[in-house]
């Protein structure tokens, strides 16, 4: 094997505050006879990227792609792929897919942590032991809940799956409710059935991806029509919801309480009184940032390695893309 003349390129950006190492090792792991290499540096990117049949990574910048003489898949290490110059990438006809699902394990258990934390007030607590009062306060039970999950793709289906054996009652909201789905009742977006839900929902948990229907979904009107009691847990993006009309029902206590993994803007600027409520948990869009984001890409990436190889073009993983001569390439079990 020739590291000079390599299979898969690995490029060097890092992601979520993991080194991208131990991921090369685990691609040479699962793909013992291919040649992998780790290009460190943008030199050595140029260089490698000019023999290699497959990438992965966190971005591949229009020039870069110039170089690609060879390439025939990309996998990007996140969900998200609009950063990547995808009409290149289908001019080259080279195939693209993506991270999708991998983070759904882990955003799934920081949901359901939201939902205790709200439910027996665990925020409260942690504040009186900051500043060591032994005061009692009254906690709510999370069973006879309604939650209603916006969102039944890999993240939302996760969640569902953990809110078992909880004795809560769901709703799920997703742009083809005639597919059904895993929750107790299935609707579509459509303002009155939408709303209707919204009235009687105690915790109102986010994880559709952006689009045109989503962005701003969550917005004065919606806000105003949850109970007092409700609770927003934001895990998907932030633009699906309006952060002043946030703020304002938070203020006015036209709503409990928020989690935002997400935030618009994003980063939340140092001054938002958002950071001053005490009955909002905002984390810094971590919620599926675990030490499982490398095993479960380079299942992704292996499979489709494989199947590209063998032929089998139409069982690819998270096609963004299709590669030119596939036929109908599919998602799979990682699907959003």
């Amino acid at each position: 094997m020739n590291p000079s003349n390599p299979d898969i390129v690995v490029l060097r950006k890092n992601t979520e505050g993991l080194a991208i190492q131990p991921y090369v090792r685990l691609i040479e792991e699962k793909l013992p006879q291919y040649t992998v290499v780790h290009a460190q540096t943008p030199t050595a990117e140029r260089r490698l990227i000019k023999s290699a049949r497959f990438a992965t990574g966190v971005d591949f910048p229009e020039e870069l792609l110039e170089c690609a003489e060879k390439l025939e898949l990309f996998v990007v290490a996140s969900s998200g792929y609009g950063h990547l110059p995808l009409d290149s990438f289908r001019d080259r006809g080279i195939a693209l897919s993506n991270a999708a699902g991998i983070h759904a394990p882990g955003i799934a258990e920081q949901v359901i942590g939201y939902c205790m934390m709200f439910a027996r007030n665990i925020h409260i607590g942690w504040q009186r032991n900051l500043t060591r009062q032994w005061r009692h306060y009254k906690a709510r039970e999370f069973g006879g809940s309604t939650v209603t999950i916006v969102g039944l793709g890999s993240i939302g289906t996760a969640v569902v799956d953990r809110l078992e054996g909880f004795d809560v009652r769901t709703i799920g909201v997703r742009y083809t409710p005639e597919k059904g789905g895993p929750t107790d009742e299935v609707i579509g977006f459509h303002d009155e059935a939408f709303h209707a839900a919204l009235a009687e929902t105690d915790y109102l948990i986010l994880a559709t991806p952006l689009s045109g229907m989503t962005e701003g979904l969550i917005d004065e009107a919606e806000l105003n029509t949850l109970p007092p009691e409700a609770v927003v847990i934001n895990v998907c993006r932030g633009k699906v919801v309006n952060t002043d009309a946030l703020l304002m029902a938070l203020q006015n206590e036209d709503i409990r309480g928020a989690a935002l993994d997400v935030t618009d803007p994003e980063p939340l600027p140092t001054d938002s009184p958002l950071w001053q409520m005490d009955n909002v948990l905002i984390t810094p869009h971590m919620g599926g940032h675990t030490p499982k984001h490398w095993e479960r890409l380079v299942d992704i990436l292996a499979s489709n390695v494989k199947e590209i190889d063998a032929g089998t073009t139409d069982d690819l993983t998270n096609i963004v893309l299709e590669p030119q001569r596939t036929p109908a390439a599919k998602t799979n079990g990682y699907e959003t």
